[in-house]
């Protein structure tokens, strides 16, 4: 219990920075509403998976990431492997 909450204190503390603000506004005014969910979550410390069914990320992350739907002309590794996330939901 005590690692949960040490977890929580440590992603309250993390601050979103402007440039990172400004690719949620550039999703908002495109209308791209799930896509800007899953950077504000991402950017503040949190796992999508754990908020989203994970198809439904996936299918954000093809079209708004891999295949450049942002906007941006390329995607680097590091931005791709920045949401390799693992689910922490219970698999049967």
């Amino acid at each position: 219990m005590s690692q949960n909450v040490a977890d929580y204190n440590r992603q309250i503390n993390k601050k979103i920075n402007t440039e990172q603000i400004e690719q949620i506004v550039k999703a908002i005014i495109s209308g791209k509403y799930s896509w800007a969910c899953v950077l504000l979550l991402r950017f503040s410390g949190h796992n999508p998976i754990d908020y989203i069914p994970y198809r439904t990320y996936i299918r954000l992350l093809k079209n708004n990431c891999l295949l450049g739907g942002s906007g941006q002309n390329s995607t680097t590794k590091k931005e791709v492997e920045m949401f390799d996330l693992k689910s922490t939901w219970v698999h049967f």
